[in-house]
Order: structure tokens, then C-alpha cells, then sequence
């Protein structure tokens, strides 16, 4: 699975305008709705902030993937934003985050959300990549370098 086939080119940010976690996942949220890529909002706010109530999805080294599954969604979405000075996500290194990757994945398909898991972390693992990500201009420059990362594996 390449993360470039269920990102849409609009759903980045970058900047994100938030510095707020609760208010920078919202953000993506409604980079999502706003793409149409579902029509209940509430749902899907719901799910994904329940989600993170029960344990922060802060992974360390200034990355977080909040996540959740409901009805409101068809398919796997994500959005992507980076924020230029750390949001404070209670990771589990106690580092601020830079780069929040959001998925939202139907409430019945687990292999798609761990597949994009899965390839959100060897990703992330390229402290290279992961630099030039954190660094991109604005969100065609993001969408860029993760296209170009991609093909390249």
C-alpha cells in the first residue's frame, strides 16, 4: 500500500494553523470533510478523540498518528499535517510533535489501517525523509516529497 493512494492532495497542511492538540486534529478533520471524503463529522470526531482519550497516539520522535474507525467513513482516508513548532501530544518520549498523520478507517477493515500503519512507520523510521517532511515549504512540497519517497521504494 502506498499512502499516496488513499491521501488526497488536499488533505495536507502545512503549516498547521493549531498549536493545540485537540484543536490540530480537528484541523485535519475538517481538511477531510471538507474533501468529502464523509458526510457525519461528528462521528468521526467522536471516534478518533475517544481514541485518543484512552491512550495519546503521540509514537515519539515528534510524530503522532491519531487515529479511529466508525460508520462515517467507506474507505480508509488520511490527512497529514505539520505544524511548525511542536504541539504538545503527551508522547510517549515527552516530545512535541511536528509531523500528525490522521486516519480514519471504517469500523469493519482493520488490514487497510494496519497497512497504513505499518507504512507510515518504515517511513518515519528515514530520519532523512522524516527531516525533509518536517522542513517541507507548504503542502505541494509535502505531497511531493512523500510521492517521490514512495516511488522510490
Amino acid at each position: 500500500m502506498l499512502l499516496t493512494q488513499i491521501l488526497q492532495h488536499g488533505c495536507l497542511k502545512v503549516p498547521l494553523e493549531s498549536r493545540e492538540k485537540q484543536v490540530a486534529i480537528l484541523e485535519l478533520i475538517n481538511l477531510l470533510h471538507n474533501s468529502g471524503a464523509f458526510k457525519d463529522k461528528d462521528t468521526v470526531v467522536n471516534a478518533v478523540l475517544t481514541r485518543e482519550k484512552t491512550r495519546s497516539t503521540g509514537i515519539g520522535s515528534a510524530i503522532a498518528i491519531p487515529h479511529g474507525k466508525c460508520n462515517a467513513v467507506k474507505e480508509l482516508v488520511m490527512a497529514i499535517g505539520i505544524a511548525k513548532e511542536p504541539i504538545e501530544f503527551q508522547s510517549v518520549d515527552g516530545v512535541g510533535v511536528k509531523i500528525i498523520l490522521l486516519l480514519v478507517s471504517p469500523a469493519d477493515q482493520t488490514g487497510p489501517h494496519i497497512q497504513a500503519l505499518a507504512r507510515i512507520s518504515r517511513l518515519m523510521l528515514d530520519d532523512k525523509f522524516k527531516t525533509e517532511l518536517e522542513n517541507a515549504e507548504d503542502a505541494d512540497h509535502a505531497y511531493e516529497l512523500l510521492s517521490k519517497r514512495e516511488t522510490q521504494q
